[in-house]
């Protein structure tokens, strides 16, 4: 028994169109928690108020094998918890009418799926490293382990970039439109890196076709906002009592989303601007204000509060240094580096993501977000150093971020504890912090890693700065640095 063949309590919202109607027009790699909290419960609003035949289809390609066979289980239903302050609303999601997983079918099942006609859009939750790119450069790295495989394989592709390629190339040789290609990963210029990517393979295997995908493919940027913590057995109790059953495809989330897309679409789109997405001719302003003042406000707590003691955002909140800490690095080191400024009150959204970051019903584990930050740094922190660099204007918190982030990286906690840092760098980390300890030596061998900080290690005053926070974290602890630092503003 489960989602899919029993009655559901009356206060869960179900899908009232018709399913049988769906078609696996959009293919999306990467079934994770904020892909089916953020773009399939769109999808399934849209669906609402319009019917039509936009189904989706979902791929893993790594990992994930039990998630898809419980999916499957369930006629591919799932529910998302909306959870606000004082309430909870339960949502059973229709959207999604197919899986498949290299692992469970084969790789030649999934470049099928993608080379259908009906298919329009390749969508993508798959995490910066997914890319395959120098994030220095925004180029593909071609010494990539998975892209090396690609290169000498691309029939059987293991990259997502090397089963857009293949796919696009079975459509071309078929003559069939391509579909769009639509990141909606928390990369800035998604869109480009994606292309990049894209186009960078396919010259490695096939000029011919880098030409035609570069003529006749697009690839939207796009701005996504929804804040998913990582399922916990407490959010799926939850779920199970508002449901009277278990489902563990179910997810849990916060209230608010946003989703700005470009409108560049080769192939048709879905009317999601009717269940609240906005559609843009630039997306670029709106994606540097969220990474920026939510993405690297959210770094900035995940790594002092992970060190602080804090297990979850909402925690860090109570303290008060934190809260002040986090508005300050928004408003006076992060917003003044915007394009946007005159277009949105920068203070409003502000205080909107201080308190979305402060809902004690949202268990957003700092640890989580601590992950891949070799990654996530040059847009969230780097860019915007390198703004007030320039300007000449003050910058102290973001370099207790970056500070932050090099204590994290240590793997050890101030009571001597192993964190678990999971990161595609971490050889890399693991072998500067061998060499040098956790002395204040380690800082510049780290900041010289040029694919995260670019030549920023040449700045004698940035280096200094960051030594500076960075030893005061070893000295007086997160909490008491995090409070002078928020004082002396």
């Amino acid at each position: 028994m489960n989602i899919s063949t029993i009655t559901l309590p009356a206060s869960v919202i179900q899908p009232t169109f018709n399913r049988d109607a769906l078609l696996p027009r959009i293919v999306h790699l990467g079934f994770g928690a904020f892909h089916r909290a953020h773009q399939a419960l769109i999808t399934n609003e849209m669906l609402e108020k319009t019917g039509g035949n936009w189904g989706i289809c979902e791929i893993n390609l790594f990992g994930g094998e039990d998630l898809i066979h419980s999916l499957r289980e369930q006629n591919h239903l799932y529910t998302v918890m909306e959870k606000g302050e004082n309430k909870n609303t339960v949502k059973l999601i229709g959207s999604v009418i197919e899986s498949i997983h290299p692992q469970l079918e084969s790789s030649d099942a999934v470049l099928a799926k993608m080379a259908e006609e009906q298919v329009a859009i390749v969508s993508m939750t798959i995490t910066e490293k997914g890319y395959c790119c120098d994030p220095n450069t925004g180029q593909l790295d071609s010494e990539n382990g998975l892209i090396q495989h690609d290169v000498q394989s691309p029939r059987t592709p293991q990259s997502a970039i090397g089963y857009i390629v293949e796919a696009l190339r079975l459509r071309k040789e078929a003559g069939i439109t391509p579909f769009t290609v639509m990141s909606c990963d928390n990369v800035q210029n998604n869109g480009k890196v994606a292309k990049a990517a894209v186009i960078g393979f396919a010259k490695l295997v096939d000029q011919n076709l880098a030409e035609w995908i570069e003529a006749n493919v697009t690839f939207p940027c796009t701005m996504v906002d929804r804040i998913v913590p990582a399922i916990t057995d407490e959010t799926l109790a939850q779920l199970t009592s508002e449901l009277t059953i278990e489902d563990p495809c179910g997810i849990a989330c916060e209230e608010f989303r946003q989703w700005v897309i470009e409108d560049n679409f080769v192939n048709g789109r879905p009317e999601w601007n009717l269940a609240g997405a906005e559609f843009v001719d630039d997306v670029v302003p709106y994606e540097e204000m969220k990474l920026r003042m939510l993405n690297g406000s959210h770094s900035f707590l995940a790594y002092l509060g992970y060190l602080g003691g804090y297990a979850h955002i909402s925690d860090t909140m109570t303290n008060d240094d934190y809260r002040v800490a986090a508005y300050q690095l928004m408003m006076t080191e992060q917003a003044p580096t915007l394009s946007l400024s005159k277009e949105v009150d920068l203070n409003d959204y502000a205080t909107l993501l201080i308190n979305r970051f402060t809902n004690p019903a949202l268990k957003h584990q700092t640890w989580q977000i601590a992950m891949d930050g070799s990654q996530k740094l040059p847009q969230r922190m780097v860019e915007s150093i390198h703004h007030h660099i320039e300007k000449g204007t003050d910058y102290s918190l973001l370099t207790l971020g970056v500070a932050g982030w090099i204590r994290y990286v240590g793997e050890q906690d101030e009571n001597q504890q192993v964190i678990d840092v999971r990161d595609p760098m971490l050889d890399n980390l693991r072998a500067i912090y061998r060499d040098y300890g956790h002395s204040v030596e380690v800082v510049l061998p780290l900041l010289q890693m040029s694919s995260i900080f670019g030549h920023l290690a040449e700045d004698s005053s940035f280096v200094s700065l960051v030594q500076s926070a960075y030893q005061k974290l070893l000295e007086n602890g997160a909490k008491a640095t995090v409070a002078a630092y928020a004082r002396a503003k």
